[in-house]
């Protein structure tokens, strides 16, 4: 048999061209094997594999025959004709896959097999591919299960090989065509080692960011800023706030900016028993004290090395282990519990408190060195009732955050909750604020968190039941706020709708309720086209 070859012809586009090449090479006596036709702009371009049967007709006569083609711009020989690189794309592209991929047609014939699933059931591509799917894979073959049944299997699987046993997950689903007719089937195949290790990621803590704060608050955008520009450096870094600001949060953001590749470790220092604060900081050598384990035991110092060690609620430290911890961070070792080795570590230290430590330091309850020691960056994370324009904000987000967990219908706060919780002082700051609002959710039985639903976790001290004492005055008046509140939500629901009577049946407002809204505001749809574009309550 007589190699073919293989060419690509170009034409200004007319009609006729594929006729014209056929009669050329009819007449004198040669096969197409294949012929596909490609439009580029202005030019036909005809990809042309052939056969003459007998001699092996030289190129040069061929392009002699082809010169004579009416309209003809260019001639030349290929490798590969289309086809055949979209073939080895798509082999090239199944074979990088992570899983076995392997297919049948109607008649279960194996007609795709990839390296992965040559891998997993120890044969060659030679050996899978136009060979009946029952003659592969024994008993319990799940691809061959979906032929005959013509649904979808799945089960965990077990193959031998010749470098041993392959544990995986096999899922095959049948393919029907357009008219629902049985087309064949394709299994795809996951090592359970794979599978182990994505569960392990899926399950291992997500990375804080910055991207997670949510505030347009100028403090905490400052803050922010300031977090980002000292991340990569190995200053110690001190943050101070009330409990509820979201301390922690900001340290482990910072970690995530410095680009470390230890671990984030969190202390609680107010939870560390005194008896126990030095061997699980420092560690313990074997033989320490009565109770250590064999081989001893590396400290939280050691365990964060190349990382970041937080150490939350700083203030509540004895003074003992405070000076250890001075001199780890003036040496950069620790030594163990009963040891004399002097062990290095490369942690970034991070501290946090709720108290002053100014105070502790004037009545002698925290070292001076060491405060000062602590606190060449600080940060200050603002309580909430000295951001109350984001609450808006952070109500949006813990509401989807909710409505999502709880499988309810997207809500929207009405502007008398609003109104009830901007008046609020907040003592457990974003924390109580979440919690909050995960009570009013739950509590609300319609797309509308109303003011009956939010129920504080303190009751303030006042002279009458509904008054809730706010230290800092928000910067514009309530009313106005509340007012610019129930506008933008207005404005999105219009935006978000098709008429004005289905924005109403989302609101649980009647017809002419959201008409007077609409008119009061002097609303229009075209104004805005997100919540964003709106003009912001504060």
């Amino acid at each position: 048999m007589h190699k073919s070859r293989k060419f690509e012809l170009v034409f200004k586009d007319r009609i006729g061209i594929v006729f014209d090449i056929t009669k050329l090479l009819q007449d004198h006596h040669m096969n197409i094997i294949s012929m596909e036709v490609e439009q580029k702009g202005e030019f036909a371009h005809v990809a042309l594999e052939i056969n003459n049967g007998k001699n092996q007709v030289h190129k040069d006569v061929l392009f002699k025959l082809f010169s004579e083609l009416p309209g003809i711009e260019k001639y030349s020989e290929l490798n590969r004709l289309p086809q055949e690189k979209r073939a080895l794309w798509s082999r090239i592209l199944f074979d990088w896959m992570s899983e076995g991929i392997l297919s049948v047609d109607s008649h279960g014939i194996i007609n795709t097999a990839n390296s992965v699933a040559c891998r997993i059931l120890g044969l060659p591509y030679e050996d899978l591919v136009n060979t009946h799917v029952s003659e592969v894979g024994g008993d319990d073959n799940v691809l061959f299960d979906c032929v005959k049944k013509k649904i979808p299997v799945s089960r965990r699987k077990s193959a031998v090989t010749s470098t041993g046993r392959v544990e995986f997950y096999g899922s095959a689903k049948p393919i029907f065509n357009s008219r629902g007719n049985f087309a064949g089937a394709v299994l795809l195949m996951k090592d359970l080692k794979e599978v182990k290790a994505m569960v392990d990621a899926v399950m291992a803590p997500i990375d804080t960011t910055f991207d997670d704060f949510i505030g347009d608050n100028k403090a905490i955008q400052n803050l922010i800023s300031f977090a980002k520009k000292t991340s990569g450096l190995d200053t110690t870094i001190s943050i101070t706030g009330e409990s509820g600001t979201g301390k922690e949060l900001f340290a482990k953001a910072i970690h995530f900016k410095s680009g470390r590749t230890g671990p984030f470790i969190p202390i609680n220092c107010a939870a560390l028993p005194e008896a126990l604060i030095e061997s699980e900081l420092f560690g313990y050598v074997d033989g320490a004290f009565t109770g250590a384990k064999k081989k001893g035991k590396p400290g939280l110092f050691e365990a964060a090395h190349n990382g970041t060690i937080f150490l939350d609620e700083i203030g509540d430290m004895p003074l003992g282990p405070q000076a250890k911890i001075l001199r780890v961070l003036q040496d950069g070792f620790v030594r163990r519990i009963g040891g004399v080795e002097q062990i290095p570590v490369n942690a970034r230290v991070i501290t946090a408190t709720n108290k002053s430590l100014n105070e502790m330091v004037e009545a002698g309850e925290f070292r001076e060195d060491l405060f000062y020691r602590i606190n060449v960056l600080n940060i200050r994370i603002p309580p909430l009732r000295e951001r109350l324009d984001d609450i808006p904000l952070l109500v949006e987000s813990f509401l989807r955050e909710f409505n999502r967990r709880l499988q309810k219908e997207d809500q929207v706060v009405t502007p008398e909750a609003l109104e009830q919780l901007c008046s609020y002082n907040w003592p457990g700051n974003v924390r109580e604020l979440r919690n909050v609002i995960e009570r009013a959710s739950i509590l609300s039985d319609s797309v509308r968190v109303t003011a009956e639903s939010i129920h504080f976790n303190t009751k303030p001290l006042c002279c009458g039941q509904q008054c809730h004492p706010v230290q800092k005055k928000p910067k514009r008046p309530l009313k106005e706020m509340v007012s610019a509140y129930e506008m933008n939500l207005v404005l999105e629901t219009l935006n978000s709708t098709s008429s004005i009577r289905q924005a109403a049946r989302k609101l649980h407002l009647s017809h002419t309720a959201l008409l007077r809204k609409i008119e009061k505001y002097q609303l229009n749809k075209k104004e805005a086209s997100c919540w964003e574009s709106a003009p912001q309550p504060f």
